[in-house]
């Protein structure tokens, strides 16, 4: 495994689904993230974050497919400077959408990347560690 990721690095998991939120953050925490927040779906997250409920993350893993609103519109908000993220925030969809066209939207709505379900920690920790920026030996 590679070496933990800083355990400074606040992140957002957006998701409908409690077992999935439980998932991710089980798989950050075995990377080293242990400052994670989460929301039920992208309006939640807005909410959460104007009534600064929770801290303004440094990244943000959220799920496509949610009913409200979903991932892209929340992506699509982020970007637009329509929440209280810096729209530079790197936004990671997790998603078992195998549709190019769907995953080109997504693309074009400004996601950083999009990360297949299921995913391991060793993916998540590079994933995570290329939407940060961070160099690290032997990524």
């Amino acid at each position: 495994m590679n070496a933990p990721l800083h355990r400074d690095l606040s992140v957002l998991v957006i998701d409908d689904q409690r077992t999935m939120r439980l998932i991710v953050r089980q798989l950050l925490r075995q990377i080293g993230v242990t400052r994670v927040s989460e929301a039920g779906d992208g309006r939640e997250a807005v909410a959460k974050l104007a009534d600064r409920e929770i801290e303004t993350p440094d990244l943000v893993i959220c799920d496509l497919h949610m009913e409200g609103m979903d991932g892209m519109a929340f992506t699509a908000a982020v970007r637009r400077n329509k929440t209280k993220l810096a729209p530079e925030t790197p936004v990671l969809l997790l998603t078992g959408e195998s549709d190019d066209f769907v995953l080109d939207v997504v693309a074009q709505a400004g996601a950083t990347m999009v990360l297949h379900k299921p995913i391991t920690a060793g993916e998540l920790y590079q994933a995570v560690s290329r939407a940060i920026g961070f160099q690290l030996a032997g990524a």
